[in-house]
Order: structure tokens, then sequence, then C-alpha cells
């Protein structure tokens, strides 16, 4: 467990900066988002707290419970929240804790010598963003109740209610659903960072219980975190390297380090601050990579696999089949996060101390496993190679687009007649029927059709190289128009929206599936930017005798209906394909942009989405068929029911 932070943490060390006031009124500035998302942010707010205290050497468990009344309850065995007055308020410390922004110890006050918190302001928000808000405190010997409602307003002031040999804090919030588009909490999402943060801190007991719908609970404990960590995220790879640790300490900064190198061409390399997940990169990842490439490229220089006249490799070379765990603390005075959720890292310091960590310590790694360091250097050789001929792809497909006279530029593509990228859509069509009927009944402004014959290739088991020998992905890449791989640029796509449309059944599912597979491994911006789609057609046409029509898009509306509609007359014919429906029904259905349905794929956890690919997409059947049973509720009726990434 973390060194003991000697510095006090008492009343006096928490320092106001101003009120609470805007929270409710714009809640996605502190949470990002009022949907899912920011529902979960509010649990992971509460956590982190807990979190500090272990990094301070004071807490060594945590316990989160879903209740049955859909709250949730964070309990730690820290030191307590301070039960004193504070002076410059005139009013308990608690209260000022959570319900005044930019109240805490974390602003030099001497509570924290480092937190995964910036601006301490995440329990009063999530107060702020709750009807109910409980803590109860243990310390000093007693145990102390403080409790709110209706978005921070003081429902019972600090009362004593009783005494204890025990320490720590425990917080119960309910959110309020006037502010989320949906308060329901998923167990699946809550383990996976739970499961971060016990490999984040070597020793920490984190125990989750789900007590609302079907009990669940899981326990996580790991003894050499990172390493192990590593090995989770390889489970499904072979690695030609073991688990490397690397770690020191530059100016203040920690900075740990685990790496592993697989045959596999795809890389995962994931940041973390002060135990904080960094999902949008920041300085300790850029120094990771600055490092990383001076250490292999000096030592390949050194053994003679790269010539001084030879081209460097680059980044996207040395981290081909790299998995890796990039973990710093930084002290509080020099933490700086882009934006109150904490996505990016942007410390300087933390930037020069992970390359000088991650240079000195993987030369010498890299020194004393010769044999092993020449297998990684000659893998980038490859990828080099690969990633050469993805260039050269890119550069056909920009000539041709002068030329205009590619075969997938003249031949299956039907094009969108108005050159304005930031309205135009691309619909993936299974089948040729169904294309010909989208062609037919598109708006061809800004509506391009690319039918697709049959399943494309599996990307999770091919390499690019034979990627971009098939006629199929060659020809969406070339319709995209922005390169591929490492060579993506989302910046020259010629759509806002790319949109799958199959049909709705097995064979359909399986192509999204595929296309799915290939865009995250080889297109992820499109992802992350919310621009890929699939069509939602409908199951259902219901005619009526005056030869109205209505349309159902799945069982559940079908019963609806027949419920509704037990006196009347109509006729129900169920669509096997989107090859049954004519122009006229699938633009009112599936492309009409006032009407339609779409889902828009989300990336929600890159590291849950790499595993899933892996394991959905992979040769080992064990695997999937017990990934499937864990993660996969066959019921339509269950919100949750569906992939869970």
């Amino acid at each position: 467990m973390a060194e003991k932070n000697t510095t006090a943490y008492n009343d006096d060390s928490i320092e106001v900066l101003e009120g609470l006031e805007a929270v409710r009124k714009r809640p996605g500035m502190y949470i990002g988002s009022t949907d899912t998302r920011g529902l979960h942010h509010l649990v992971w707010e509460i956590v982190d707290n807990s979190i500090d205290e272990v990094m301070a050497g004071f807490a060594t468990k945590i316990n989160v419970t879903m209740e049955k009344d859909g709250s949730i309850t964070v309990e730690d065995n820290g030191r307590g929240v301070p039960i004193g007055m504070n002076k410059k308020l005139k009013k308990s410390t608690p209260e000022v804790i959570f319900s005044v922004l930019h109240a805490g110890g974390k602003f030099g006050g001497g509570g924290y010598k480092t937190s995964g918190g910036l601006h301490g302001v995440g329990s009063s928000v999530v107060n702020a963003l709750s009807t109910r808000f409980d803590v109860t405190i243990y310390r000093e010997g007693e145990i102390n109740e403080i409790k709110f409602k209706n978005g921070g307003k003081l429902a019972k002031p600090l009362t004593k209610v009783g005494t204890t040999k025990k320490t720590g804090t425990t917080i119960n919030f309910l959110p309020d659903p006037t502010i989320f588009s949906s308060t329901k909490f998923h167990f699946s999402t809550i383990s996976e960072r739970l499961k971060e943060s016990a490999f984040l801190s070597s020793g920490l007991e984190i125990h989750l219980t789900q007590l609302n719908g079907e009990v669940k609970q899981v326990d996580y404990k790991f003894t050499n975190g990172l390493a192990e960590f590593v090995k989770e995220l390889i489970h499904n790879h072979t690695p030609i390297t073991p688990v490397v640790q690397l770690q020191g300490n530059e100016k203040g900064i920690d900075v740990e380090i685990a790496l592993s190198y697989t045959e596999d061409y795809k890389e995962n390399v994931l940041g973390f601050a002060n135990n904080v997940k960094t999902v949008d990169g920041g300085t300790h990842l850029t120094g990771f990579k600055t490092g990383l490439n001076k250490a292999i490229n000096n030592y390949a220089l050194e053994i003679g696999l790269l010539k001084e006249k030879d081209a460097r490799l680059d980044s996207n070379d040395l981290k081909e089949g790299l998995t890796a765990i990039v973990s710093v603390k930084v002290p509080e005075e020099l933490i700086q996060y882009e934006g109150q959720t904490k996505g990016k890292l942007g410390t300087s310091e933390a930037r020069a101390a992970t390359e000088t960590i991650m240079n000195q310590n993987f030369t010498f790694w890299l020194k004393e496993n010769k044999e092993l360091a020449t297998t990684i250097i000659e893998k980038a050789l490859l990828a080099r190679k690969a990633r050469e001929e993805a260039r050269k792809a890119r550069q056909a497909i920009r000539n041709a687009k002068g030329k205009n006279k590619t075969k997938a530029m003249l031949g299956k593509l039907m094009a969108a007649s108005g050159k304005d990228k930031t309205k135009n859509e691309l619909f993936l069509v299974e089948g040729d029927s169904a294309a010909g009927s989208a062609r037919k009944g598109r708006d061809s402004k800004i509506q391009a059709i690319l039918p697709l014959k049959g399943k494309v290739i599996n990307s999770e088991k091919a390499k690019l190289t034979d990627l971009l020998k098939n006629e199929e992905i060659n020809t969406i890449i070339s319709a995209i128009g922005a390169g591929v791989g490492s060579e993506f640029d989302l910046e020259d796509s010629n759509y806002q929206k790319i949109i799958i449309m199959t049909d709705a059944d097995t064979d359909g599912a399986h192509i999204q599936t595929l296309l799915l597979t290939f865009f995250y491994r080889y297109m992820r911006e499109l992802i992350e930017e919310h621009q890929v789609y699939i069509a939602l057609p409908p199951l259902y046409q219901i005619i009526f005798g005056d030869q109205k029509s209505i349309y159902l898009w799945d069982e559940s509306d079908l019963e609806k209906f027949v419920q509704a509609n037990q006196n009347k007359r109509y006729e129900l014919k169920r669509f096997k394909g989107l090859g049954e429906m004519d122009d006229t029904q699938l633009w009112e259905t599936t492309m009409d942009p006032s009407s339609r349905k779409l889902i828009q794929v989300d990336l929600e956890d890159g590291h849950a989405a790499d595993r899933a690919f892996k394991v959905l997409m992979g040769d080992n059947v064990e695997k999937r068929k017990e990934w499937i049973q864990e993660n996969i509720k066959f019921t339509l009726e269950d919100e949750e029911a569906g992939i869970i990434l």
C-alpha cells in the first residue's frame, strides 16, 4: 500500500474558493454529459475521493453497493472527513466539503500530496445532481451524519449519532432523474472501472455488490497491480515478451510502466494520472512514446539493425503489438487536467519525467535481453513496411479522386452529387437488391450507396497488407477516402455519417460486427467522433383497409399494437430482409433523416471494446462462448439486452 502522508488533514486544511450555483444549470461542464456516461461519472467522483485516501496511505478497502432503490453507496476505511467547524464560513466542515463548489483538502491545505481530483468539485457536484446525498463519518471515536436533498440543500446538519472504533467515510447518493436521461447504473461498467482502480493500487481491496435486480458481487485485490493489468489485457493474445515493469521518480513525479509485446499488430496503450484514467491521453503518454522511440531506435543503431542512413522507426511502427500501462503520480501543485472530467493530463513536467524514466530503464532492459529486443525491432521493421504499403494505397486513392478512374469509384459506389462533406452520408448496404432500392429511394444529393456482397474479411484475423488486397475492404477505403490504419485522417473523409444497413437477422448482425471490427481497428476516429451508425429497419408493416400503413420496429411494438387494435381489421406483413422493401418503403423507414431510426456507435471504454472484439472475432471458440454467456442477455425486454462493451 501507499506510504502515509503525515501532513495534517484537519478542519483548517479545507480551503474555500467559491460557491455552488451553476452545476444544475450546466451539468455537462462538470461531468461531461447527462447521459449514461455522465451518470456513471458521479460514481467515479465519489470513488476517486476514496482512492485519494488510498494514495495517501490511510485506506485499504473500498465497498461500492448498487442499492435496491437505484442509489449508490461508497464506503472506505480512510481517515474520515474532518468533523469540526470551518472558521471562514462558520459551518461544519462536512457541510462545506459537500455543498460548496471548490472546497476540499486539495488546494494546498495539506490534506493530500497527490489526488485524483483537480478542482475539488467532485463531491459537491454529485450532491448538486442528486435528490438525496447522505454522508456517514467515522472519525475521532464518533459516528457523525449529515444529509442533503434536492440538489445540495441541507436536510440534516452534522449530528453525532454514536461512537465507534473504526474510521472512514460512507456516502449514499440518488441521482436526480430530472437531470439525467437515465438513472440506471450498469454493473459491468462500474465493475470494469473498479477493477482498473484495484490494478493501479496494489493491495487495495475493492468490493462491488448489486442489490437491485439480480444480486451480484465481485471482489478485486492484486498484489502486483500493473503487471497483472497488462496480463489481463493480453489474455487473448500471444506474447513475444514477458511483462516488463519500469519505475522511477523524476523531480517528485512517480512513474510506473508495465508493457508487453504480442504477436498481434495492434496497440493498446492506457494512461493514468493519480489513478484516474486519461481517456484522451496527455503529456505522460507523449513522454512514454518519445522515450520508447529513443530507447529502441538508439539500440537498433547500436546493434546494427538500423544504419545511420536509414530512416528511424516511428511511434506507429514501434507500437505495433504493444500493450502498455503508463501510470504517473503527480503532486497536487503540479497536476493539471484539461477539463473537469480529467480526460487529458496537461502537466508538462509529467512528459519529461516519463520520457526520462522510459528511455533510461527500457534501454537497460533491451541490453539485458538482446534476443527479445531483436524480436521487437524486427517486428517494428515489418510494421514500417506495412505502413508504407498503406501510405501508397492512400496516395493511390488521392490520385484516383483527381482522375476519377478507380474501379471502386466508377463501379459499385453510387456517389452523392453534393460536395458538402459535412452533410453527405455513405450507406453500406447488404446485397444488390436492397442497394438497388436504396439507390432509387435515396436523396441523391447527400446519400451515397455502396452495396456489399456477402461478408467482408475479418479484420481481427487479417493483417493490414491482407486487408488491402480484399476487394470489399478496398472499396470501402476508397469510398471514404481518408486512408487506413496509421495513415487514416478524419479530415479527408468524404462523409459525415457512415451508416451500416443490413438485414435484421444473424447474417446481418455478423456483417455489422465485421464492419465495426474494421472501423474500430483501422478507422477508429470515425467511432470516436460518433460518425458510424447502424440503420434500424422495421420488422413489420401494418396495412389497413384504406391502404394506409404504419411500420413497427420490433416484437414489443407489435405486441403493443395488437393489444390496442383488437377490434380493427388489418394486414400484417413481416419483412424478412431489406430486399423485400421497395424504394418508397426503404426511404420512409430507414433513410429519410426526418423519420428514420439510427443507432449511433459509441466507444464507452477502449479497453473493454478491445477485449470484446478480440474474443468475439478471434480464433478461441471457448473464450467466445464464455464471453457471450457472461455479457449477453437473451431478452428483448431488458434495457441492457445486447453486447456490453
